[in-house]
């Protein structure tokens, strides 16, 4: 890759993951204020997994991600617009305001959700990727899920199921270390999740999930061995979310000065650091960057508070069949 693309894609990362940033501190804004409500799951903290992860993935690569989802539908291409009116629970979102936070999903995309249930993605992805094999289709289901996950037999059952007919699945496993709001080390004997993945004989890799660089190259590794035919891959991606489990979470369970020790890798503030040190970015393109992502941000906001309701006779479409009559 030469020295151009290098600094235009190393851009687009620090640009995804700024409109992460500034969409969830917005989000938490409005969550304070009544306009976002129901859970509400913030990625702030993680942004460089969905960024690295997401941009090695090809466009028609199927993706299914978790209740902390608004990053990875951003990343993958649904519009702020439409994950804002959704969270504001109104008729242009991308569910038509019926999922809400935790259910984000664009077919459009190819991104599936979205899924309230720990560990729900897992089998759904495994089925996607079992339809794509019976029609020859060959492309990465990408399944992206928390370290808490991996305690549910869902996992272990996604995981026989695809070793044992070498589906084609990517299996990116967020490892923030405390899953819902218990440490890692409190709730599984074995702590090393690649040793559980290896243990159905599917390739691993553990990376440092705040460093988008090492997740890019991680998982573009990864995803040309599934995409070749070879089978599922595991990766695991240790990062850490900056603020408590959903907003309802009063954060009790982590030592604040632990929670300082990981603001001090930022993946943002890092990567920015890093990449004024090669000479690819600049205070003033920093600023601009930023400025948009703002801009975008508050446009979203506009959208979602302009767009309407869905009307009440609607409010069985899609939930009930009609009668049927001969």
């Amino acid at each position: 890759m030469n020295a151009v693309l290098d600094k235009a894609l190393s851009l687009a990362f620090l640009t995804d993951m700024l409109r992460i940033r500034r969409m969830e501190e917005k989000a938490a804004e409005l969550y304070g204020s009544g306009q976002i409500r129901g859970f509400l799951h913030l990625y702030i903290g993680e942004e460089a997994v969905a960024v690295g992860a997401l941009h090695a993935l090809d466009a028609g690569d199927n993706i299914v991600a978790t209740y902390r989802e608004h990053g990875h539908a951003l990343v993958r291409g649904v519009s702020m617009n439409a994950i804002m009116a959704e969270m504001f629970g109104k008729r242009d979102g991308c569910s038509r305001g019926r999922g809400g936070s935790m259910h984000l999903f664009d077919r459009a995309t190819h991104f599936f959700g979205g899924n309230a249930i720990v560990g729900g993605g897992l089998p759904l992805t495994v089925g996607l990727a079992l339809a794509d094999r019976m029609q020859g289709i060959r492309r990465v289901n990408a399944c992206f899920f928390g370290e808490g996950a991996m305690a549910e037999g869902a996992f272990h059952e996604s995981m026989n199921l695809a070793a044992l007919w070498k589906l084609p699945v990517l299996f990116l496993c967020e490892n923030n270390f405390y899953a819902m709001g218990t440490a890692l080390a409190r709730s599984e004997s074995q702590t090393d999740l690649c040793v559980k993945a290896a243990s159905y004989r599917v390739p691993v890799i553990k990376v440092d999930g705040m460093d988008v660089r090492a997740v890019y190259e991680a998982v573009r590794q990864a995803a040309q061995q599934v995409r070749a035919g070879e089978g599922p891959f595991f990766v695991e991606l240790q990062t850490y979310r900056f603020r408590p489990h959903s907003m309802f979470d009063p954060d009790l369970y982590r030592d604040k000065a632990e929670i300082e020790e990981w603001k001090k890798r930022d993946p943002i503030d890092g990567f920015a650091a890093l990449l004024k040190q090669e000479h690819l970015l600049t205070d003033a393109e920093l600023q601009s960057i930023d400025a948009q992502a703002w801009r975008e941000v508050e446009a979203a906001i506009a959208f979602a508070e302009a767009s309407p309701w869905e009307p009440v006779e609607a409010l069985t479409q899609d939930v009930y069949s009609p009668e049927v009559r001969p």
